[in-house]
């Protein structure tokens, strides 16, 4: 029988003592650390995604700033937004909500944040810090996943982690915690052949490819570790890139979608938006 990763459980737990942390902040500072978030557009997963991070930046009692914007807004118009935010000291985390519209260049937007208010940590800057192993964020779902198999009291450290997916949010970013955490990484994307080779021999599988029931039963072993990242939508359920319901009937442990990964993301966030605020204003408690 498998054990289910319940991120909403540990999620509970973490947030209850970063209430507590960001309680000493204000104490402390006099004031909230807080969080601007900018949409862009009307894009409604990227709205139910907004009013999350808000319902919990209010629970844990961050000041959350939500900014929407126009589809038509220009980048020149989204960058001076962020300029004032970036010299707002009220501000200590700024997130552009992604995807941004097809005329506003994404990198762009991204370098224009202030490395010490990044807290997605997608700046180049902190890109570059996380690869040296001395940075100030991470980013909110590998971090997340990394909270969860510490939760579980999984060892990282000489187990075969196979990550499916190289984007920069997940993949990327995912494989190297897993290395730093002395795991023997592998990295499987859409050009890499017979992915059940690789996957079969895993004692951790981490999937993030967005393609609903992509890892089968027949491509792990038994006892195998599977961490479920992917969010679709079919027939209007959601599900994950997992064939959970065959899938789990092999693993030792399992994220179920939804309430697995998910709610660890914005929990980071909220945690990375305090590290940022006392960064920023009274060194780290």
């Amino acid at each position: 029988m498998y054990t289910l990763i319940d991120g909403k459980l540990v999620s509970r737990l973490l947030r209850e003592k970063l209430k507590t942390d960001i309680e000493t902040f204000i104490d402390s500072n006099g004031y909230a650390p807080g969080l601007a978030v900018i949409v862009v557009g009307n894009d409604p997963a990227s709205a139910v995604y907004v009013r999350n991070k808000h319902k919990a930046c209010c629970e844990v009692g961050i000041r959350s700033i939500q900014i929407e914007l126009p589809e038509e807004t220009t980048e020149k118009e989204l960058l001076a937004k962020i300029e004032l935010l970036n010299a707002d000291e009220a501000i200590h985390g700024i997130l552009v909500q992604l995807p941004l519209p097809k005329h506003i260049n994404e990198s762009v937007i991204i370098n224009a944040i202030h490395p010490n208010k990044d807290v997605d940590a997608f700046h180049p800057i902190n890109v570059g810090k996380i690869m040296l192993g001395d940075y100030q964020f991470l980013p909110c779902t590998p971090a997340g996943i990394m909270a969860l198999l510490d939760y579980y009291e999984i060892n990282v450290a000489g187990k075969n982690c196979v990550v499916i997916g190289r984007s920069n949010i997940v993949g990327k970013p995912m494989a190297h915690l897993l290395m730093e955490r002395n795991g023997t990484v592998t990295v499987c994307h859409s050009k890499t052949k017979n992915i059940a080779e690789f996957t079969k021999n895993a004692d951790i599988i981490i999937v993030a490819v967005g393609k609903a029931g992509f890892l089968t039963a027949d491509m792990i072993r038994e006892g195998a570790i599977v961490i479920d990242v992917g969010i679709n939508r079919i027939d209007g359920k959601l599900c994950g890139d997992v064939d959970f319901e065959h899938v789990s009937l092999k693993t030792s442990h399992i994220t179920p979608v939804p309430g697995g990964v998910g709610p660890m993301t914005i929990t980071t966030l909220l945690n990375n938006t305090l590290v940022a605020a006392w960064q920023q204003h009274g060194g780290i408690s």
